[in-house]
């Protein structure tokens, strides 16, 4: 079984109407990084995310997922 993760990033990003430059300046990372997260082919490390929960202030299981396919 195949294992990886989802993200809210870009659904809570646009929710409270923040660019990704903005995020990215907030969370000390380049928009490169916020545009990967965004698509999925990237997962930010433990403390990447945690800074992206207390920004959005909601818990980190609410923003990240693990999706299983067979």
């Amino acid at each position: 079984m195949k294992e990886f993760i989802i993200n809210q990033v870009y659904d809570l990003r646009l929710k409270e109407s923040i660019t990704q430059e903005a995020l990215a300046e907030a969370l000390g990372v380049t928009r490169q990084t916020i545009i990967a997260i965004e698509k999925g082919n990237y997962t930010p490390s433990v403390i990447l995310a945690l800074k992206i929960a207390k920004f959005f202030k909601k818990p980190l299981e609410e923003i990240f997922k693990i999706k299983y396919e067979k």
